[in-house]
């Protein structure tokens, strides 16, 4: 009976003894630190790096327009795989060739240079002849760009784009971009006479003859007028074959100058050597 009230005693005391408290964590060990230093690092590897931001890289080779003033919508660079136009988007084409802005600013600038140059005189001087010329070449504008760009490429089958050759020597280059004004493509890939640069342009010199001062509606002022617009076309070409260049070669000059800038000079070596012997 003494054992078994001296054991009843003691699980009692064990029952009222308040519960031991929980041992404190150490500091972490070298292995636990080393474990989340590679999950930390397998997480950073699923994330993409996001790409620098160049605000001064040329996002697109062949600017919509040259100079931001002359439209250059139909430029396109020369690629393996051909894709032929739509009808739709040849229309859509035209369509943004005779409405941008700019065309509406160089229809502007045009007039001003004939006003200057007096260029058919029968319009005369003056703010009134100047607005004549400004819509004559308004009227110009969207007829050129409705054969050229529109109707004549649809109905022929022919692509009214210009493929950029972008490599070769200068001269090669010139030529192919003065060539185009008489060769461009078939919807299948294959060249072809340009009827629609060529026709077209006869085209809107024939119909400009109607808003034109009656003393200038000559057969001999059509055509030529239209051997001076196919002349301008071939410089026009040569011109949207380099643009793409001298943006290149002007970006590049720019940022080596702002390198050049950024760059801290080394400090000169000093050539002052002391006499007195320097102290142990």
């Amino acid at each position: 009976m003494l054992l078994a009230l001296a054991a009843g005693g003691t699980v009692s005391r064990a029952q009222e003894k308040p519960d031991s408290p929980e041992p404190k964590q150490g500091a972490p060990s070298i292995f636990q630190i080393a474990e989340v230093q590679s999950q930390q690092a397998s997480s950073a590897q699923q994330i993409p790096p996001t790409p620098p931001a160049r605000p001064d890289k040329q996002q697109d080779e062949n600017p919509k327009r040259i100079l931001d003033i002359i439209p250059n919508f139909q430029t396109t660079n020369e690629k393996p795989e051909y894709t032929p136009m739509t009808p739709r988007e040849k229309y859509v084409l035209a369509y943004h060739q005779t409405v941008d802005f700019s065309a509406h600013i160089g229809n502007a600038f045009q007039a001003a240079l004939q006003q200057a140059s007096n260029g058919q005189p029968h319009y005369g001087q003056g703010w009134g002849p100047y607005a004549q010329r400004f819509g004559a070449a308004e009227a110009d504008q969207v007829t050129s760009a409705f054969f050229i760009f529109g109707f004549l490429p649809h109905v022929l089958k022919e692509d009214p784009r210009y493929f950029r050759q972008g490599k070769g020597s200068a001269w090669s280059r010139i030529y192919y971009a003065a060539s185009r004004t008489v060769i461009t493509r078939t919807d299948a890939g294959k060249p072809t006479f340009n009827t629609p640069q060529v026709l077209g342009q006869l085209l809107q010199q024939g119909i400009s003859t109607a808003y034109y001062p009656q003393q200038d509606r000559s057969v001999n002022g059509v055509f030529q007028d239209w051997g001076i617009n196919l002349a301008y076309n071939c410089a026009y070409n040569a011109l949207k074959e380099y643009y793409p260049d001298f943006l290149r070669w002007t970006f590049h000059r720019h940022r080596q100058q702002q390198a050049a800038e950024s760059t801290p000079p080394m400090p000169a070596a000093s050539n002052t050597r002391s006499d007195q012997p320097s102290k142990p």
